[in-house]
């Protein structure tokens, strides 16, 4: 039996474990790999906002790719690293709600951004004689616009709902802000909560995947009936993006089985290395894969390195 709503002011992350005097190597340990995701995905932007050569609509998108990287991580590493060093493990309202917009409209943005760079490799592969005519600037700047204004919108919605919800409590299980978190602390009714966010994972991540599973049959259509020179092309440019997809989609899955289980049956580190795979790995993994695959990408960046020597 529910106890009766109260008035939630802050949350308590209970996820979270005393680690004594290892905090600090944690500390370090998290200030690392915040380092690591801050420093590749920054230098790439650099790269391909300051060379003309990689002003093309397939570097575009990876260039918001990687701003969206940045943004995701921020949205948890630096809150991480100040739940680490406290010793009482909570976080106001208004910041959890932040963080919860922020997560989740990463999660919308990767899987939007990813879908447009597969509909932009179909119509380089498939349609290389039009490919110009059909990816203009104008297309590629609404479909950037589109990629980041939708996933704001819908999520700003979701949380706006989920912030009039009545709550039972103020405990949330997690190492940071979910929505279903605080979904679970709900007395009200949760109808309309529950209507809008199947649309919203519908349209954000069912339609991205069916328009990407569409085009790579296409693709893989063309490579089998086309010359070596093309199925060379179609291998180099996509296996990145696969790759991508691939990583953040295990990523989601895990999050989501670790919402809806019982998390208290498994160990707390586990927890915590799940939650951190979700927005950590992507970041970490988007900048190596696309810095070595993409030859123009790695290119410049050999060459800059060996100027630097």
């Amino acid at each position: 039996m529910k106890m009766n709503a109260t008035q939630v002011s802050y949350f308590t992350l209970s996820a979270y474990f005393d680690t004594g005097p290892f905090k600090y190597l944690y500390f370090m340990i998290l200030t690392f790999l915040y380092i690591l995701i801050i420093c590749p995905n920054v230098s790439l932007i650099v790269i391909i906002c300051m060379n003309r050569s990689l002003h093309e609509p397939m570097y575009l998108f990876l260039c918001s790719l990687f701003v969206n990287e940045l943004y995701g991580s921020t949205g948890l590493f630096p809150f991480l690293l100040l739940q680490i060093l406290s010793d009482i493990h909570t976080v106001s309202v208004h910041f959890c709600f932040l963080q919860i917009f922020c997560v989740y409209s990463y999660a919308c943005v990767e899987f939007l951004n990813l879908a447009v760079m597969s509909y932009d490799r179909y119509l380089a592969i498939c349609y290389p004689l039009q490919y110009n005519t059909h990816m203009t600037y104008n297309k590629v700047t609404a479909l950037i616009a589109l990629t980041w204004l939708y996933p704001f919108i819908v999520i700003l919605i979701a949380v706006s709902l989920t912030s009039s919800l009545q709550l039972c409590g103020n405990i949330i299980d997690t190492i940071f802000c979910g929505n279903y978190s605080i979904f679970k602390l709900a007395c009200s009714d949760t109808t309309v909560n529950n209507v809008y966010g199947l649309i919203i994972t519908f349209l954000t991540v069912c339609i991205p995947l069916i328009l990407i599973l569409y085009t790579y049959m296409k693709i893989l259509k063309v490579c089998f009936s086309g010359s070596k020179q093309t199925r060379q092309k179609a291998v180099s440019t996509c296996t990145p993006h696969l790759a991508s997809l691939i990583n953040f989609s295990l990523g989601c899955c895990l999050q989501i089985l670790l919402n809806r289980s019982d998390v208290n049956t498994a160990p707390s580190v586990l927890n915590i290395f799940l939650s951190l795979y979700f927005l950590t790995c992507q970041p970490l993994f988007n900048p190596v894969m696309y810095g070595l695959k993409m030859a123009k990408i790695h290119n410049i960046c050999k060459n800059l390195f060996c100027w630097k020597v």
